[in-house]
């Protein structure tokens, strides 16, 4: 059993975990490890947003710039559409050389947000640049990593800090002597279309998602009858009132290859810290609910389930994020939370 913080990122805390030292977890989980020599990743979520039908050739600026030499070690693409009709199609881009894409941000941000491409057409970047100690990742299986994950040079053994309340913090390196307390006050400049938000420090990203592609028959149906409604249920009240207990904005995406929606999805939501985070998962009904419906899942069917859960979390300092908004719905991502009077 190891540890999920890496070696090299171990430390004597100040601040203990949630559960003793011979705590065994009640199933298997694995992290990705990536090179020691990694220090800090970049995850860049560029979005289109738009109404009725997608404008045609409107990503291929992003293909293009993402074949780049600077460009992401990995990226992908999801999509969703809002209850009044308006799609966004989201790539999220990862880096583990961050002047690789400040490089790349500084050749291409001009073609993606830029005054000359303003024809009407949503187009946003939420960009956090998380150092190693700063975010975590945890999946069920081994094999086919999501997100920034794929970056690393491989997987763990089975860790340890997972399967419980508060599991989530204690496999954040910094953790281990901070308590990852959100610090100031987010500053909202706006220019007519144009937002620009720098948030508070300790603001927090979770992309949590779910892959079903291998499942069947029984299983498969189990899944999208008696777990998927519970945790769309779950990931619509975040969407709509979760600015009542500090999650800021909260999507929740299918994602697409070759235009195509395929079996995978995932939720994707800023919260005020990781506390806020915490809470909602401990107690609130929505996650009960969701945690309820996967527990059953998974004791009904065992070592056998094919289902595939990952998530990764990051909580950040406020000079390694950055969110601008062109010409999108009010509403969208941090504008709803951030607006005119912030937080």
């Amino acid at each position: 059993m190891e540890s999920a913080i890496p070696a090299h990122l171990i430390t004597e805390r100040s601040r203990p975990r949630r559960v003793p030292d011979d705590y065994a977890p009640p199933y298997p989980s694995f992290v990705a490890r990536s090179r020691p020599q990694v220090q800090q990743v970049v995850m860049a979520y560029l979005g289109l947003q738009f109404r009725g039908d997608e404008p045609t050739g409107a990503l291929d600026v992003l293909d293009t710039a993402f074949a780049d030499s600077d460009g992401p070690g990995h990226h992908d693409r999801a999509r969703q559409v809002a209850p009044d009709g308006t799609t966004d199609i989201v790539s999220i881009a990862y880096w583990d050389d961050p002047a690789a894409f400040e490089r790349w941000f500084v050749t291409h941000r001009e073609s993606w947000l830029g005054d000359a491409v303003r024809d009407g057409l949503g187009r946003w970047a939420e960009v956090l640049r998380p150092t190693v100690e700063e975010h975590e990742t945890l999946s069920s299986s081994l094999g086919r990593p999501e997100g920034v994950a794929v970056l690393a040079d491989g997987w763990s053994g089975e860790v340890q800090e997972h399967g419980y309340w508060g599991g989530m913090r204690d496999r954040i390196p910094l953790s281990q002597t901070d308590a990852l307390a959100p610090v100031g006050s987010p500053v909202v400049e706006r220019d007519g279309g144009r937002v620009r938000i720098r948030p508070h420090g300790g603001i927090c990203l979770i992309r949590s998602g779910q892959d079903w592609g291998d499942t069947e028959g029984t299983e498969r149906l189990m899944y999208l009858q008696d777990v998927e409604p519970v945790l769309r249920a779950g990931m619509e009240f975040l969407r709509d009132d979760g600015r009542t207990i500090g999650c800021f904005s909260n999507r929740y995406l299918t994602v697409v290859e070759n235009g195509e929606p395929v079996d995978r999805s995932f939720g994707m939501s800023w919260w005020r810290s990781l506390d806020v985070l915490e809470r909602w998962a401990e107690s609130h009904p929505t996650h009960v609910a969701i945690f309820g419906a996967a527990m059953r899942y998974l004791s009904t069917l065992g070592p056998a389930a094919r289902l595939r859960l990952y998530h990764e979390v990051s909580v950040v300092r406020a000079d390694e994020a950055s969110f601008e908004y062109v010409d999108c719905r009010e509403g969208t991502g941090l504008l709803g939370a951030f607006a005119e009077d912030p937080l």
